[in-house]
Parts: structure tokens; C-alpha cells; sequence
């Protein structure tokens, strides 16, 4: 799969998902400081699916409208790159054909699959 990896999400996360053999684009690498217009436009533009910890994208895409690729809004307790990994592997073993052109809301206990 085809991740945009948001900046505060961490590049341990990207490096993981290189690893699982996704192609990554890591923003804190190689676009860092880009605003979350810029993003989403890049990841509709790319064929991304966004991978992000900011709950503005959900107001962008259901507000505003923005179109998307799809999105991951990760929610974990801990915030931290394990957790992070953990919520993910699961995510991936179970919902991996649902994941693009959803907004996608992981906890460390659920899922929500929100369809367009």
C-alpha cells in the first residue's frame, strides 16, 4: 500500500512500514513543514493514504469536502511509535481491504470505518 506518513506521527512508524515493504512517503523527511491543505492535496494528487494523529483532516474532508485517498487518524494510548505499530499490524490483519478511500478513525481498542 501507498502511505503518506504525517509528521507527527514519527518516522520510527515510516521506517516500520518501509520494513512491511509499503511505499512510504514520510513528511517529516521530505516535505516537512507542509500544511494539512498541502498534504491531503498531495495524497489525492499521489494516490496516498494519509497516516496522521491530527483530527483537523477529519474537518477538511467532511466539512469542507476535500477529496481523499483515505485516512488513518490514529487515537492510541499511549502516543508513542509502539503503540503506534501496535494499533497498525492490527489494523492492517483485519481491515486492510477497507482502509482505502475511508476515513479510518484506530484506537488501541476499536475501529471506526467512516465511508464517504
Amino acid at each position: 500500500m501507498r502511505f503518506l506518513v504525517d509528521e507527527c506521527v514519527g518516522t520510527s512508524v515510516s521506517a516500520f512500514l518501509k520494513s512491511e515493504n509499503h511505499v512510504i512517503f514520510c513528511v517529516f523527511d521530505e516535505f516537512r513543514g507542509a500544511t494539512d491543505e498541502q498534504l491531503l492535496q498531495k495524497c489525492f494528487d499521489e494516490n496516498y493514504i494519509l497516516i496522521t494523529s491530527d483530527k483537523d483532516f477529519g474537518e477538511m474532508i467532511y466539512k469542507n469536502k476535500k477529496e481523499h485517498k483515505g485516512i488513518l487518524l490514529l487515537r492510541c494510548t499511549p502516543n508513542n511509535f509502539k503503540q503506534k505499530i501496535i494499533v497498525l499490524t492490527k489494523l492492517f490483519l483485519n481491515y486492510a481491504d477497507k482502509l482505502e478511500s475511508n476515513f479510518v478513525v484506530v484506537s488501541n481498542e476499536n475501529v471506526r470505518i467512516i465511508k464517504p
